[in-house]
Formats: structure tokens, C-alpha cells, sequence
């Protein structure tokens, strides 16, 4: 009887190799766009122009979620940027609960204008990957939520 293997256990993300650009920002009503404007400015600049309209999306997502569900007195942005892809990483010093991956869901008519908890499903919709994780190990003392967008598709 032939052998039986089990495919590889999945490696764990590792951040991507590439240009690496940095933004301090205070954690207020403001980061969002300031953050927008920087990741947008990037992406123009390394030559990324059909992935800013989806990265200012996805971006502002995250750090909205980090001014309305944290205490963080301040979100730190990175971009790594290279020729196959863009990965933005949103650091906040509270680690509370961890986003999880929204499950699939359709928004009903009866919604309406409400929009709450629909942020990680764009950005799920969005990014080709997307994730978080804590630092600290038992006492996490802060967390990123990251995605990366393909720039040769989704």
C-alpha cells in the first residue's frame, strides 16, 4: 500500500522584502485621512497607481477601526512596497480582541445606511491575503492588522 502524506502545514506570513516607507500618527478623527493621503502618495510615487484607489480604501478601514475600538494614543504605518505587491501594516498600542476574518455575508436592503462591521469585509474583498497579529506573547502590549494588494491582480 503506497504511502500516505498530509500536504505542508502552511508557512506563517512573513513581512515581504522591498521598500519601506514609515508614518507616526496621532490616533484621532484625522488619522484616517492623513494616513490615506501618505499610503496614496506612495503608491503614486513607486510606480503602484491602479492599487491606491483599493489601498486608501482598505487603509482607512483599518485605522478606523483602531480610533473607534482603541485607546491607542497613536497608530504607526508601514508600507513595504515592491514590483509584485504592497503590504500595509497598522500598528496600535491596544491589543484587545483581534479582528477575525469577517464571515461571508451579503448586506440586507434593511441595513440601510448602517455600516458597522462591514470595514473587514472590504477589506477581505480587497486585499489578496490580510491578517493580524499580537506582540507581547501572554500580555500582548500592542497588534497590527495588515493586508497586501497584488499588483498584478487579485
Amino acid at each position: 500500500m503506497p504511502p500516505v502524506t498530509a500536504p505542508p502545514v502552511p508557512a506563517p506570513y512573513l513581512p515581504q522584502r522591498g521598500e519601506r516607507y514609515r508614518l507616526v500618527a496621532p490616533n484621532t478623527p484625522t488619522a484616517p485621512k492623513i494616513v490615506r493621503d501618505f499610503v496614496a502618495t506612495v503608491l503614486w510615487v513607486t510606480g503602484h497607481p491602479r492599487l491606491v484607489d483599493d489601498a486608501r480604501l482598505c487603509v482607512s478601514e483599518v485605522v478606523s477601526n483602531a480610533y473607534c475600538h482603541t485607546g491607542s494614543p497613536q497608530v504607526r504605518v508601514e508600507v513595504t512596497v515592491n514590483h509584485r505587491q504592497v503590504t500595509v501594516y497598522v500598528t496600535d498600542d491596544e491589543p484587545g480582541r483581534l479582528p477575525a476574518p469577517p464571515p461571508p455575508r451579503t448586506p440586507s436592503p434593511e441595513a440601510g445606511a448602517e455600516e458597522n462591521g462591514r470595514g473587514l469585509l472590504l477589506v477581505d474583498a480587497l486585499a489578496a491575503r490580510w491578517g493580524t497579529t499580537a506582540y507581547g506573547d501572554r500580555s500582548p502590549h500592542s497588534k497590527t492588522v495588515w493586508f497586501t494588494l497584488a499588483a498584478t491582480g487579485r
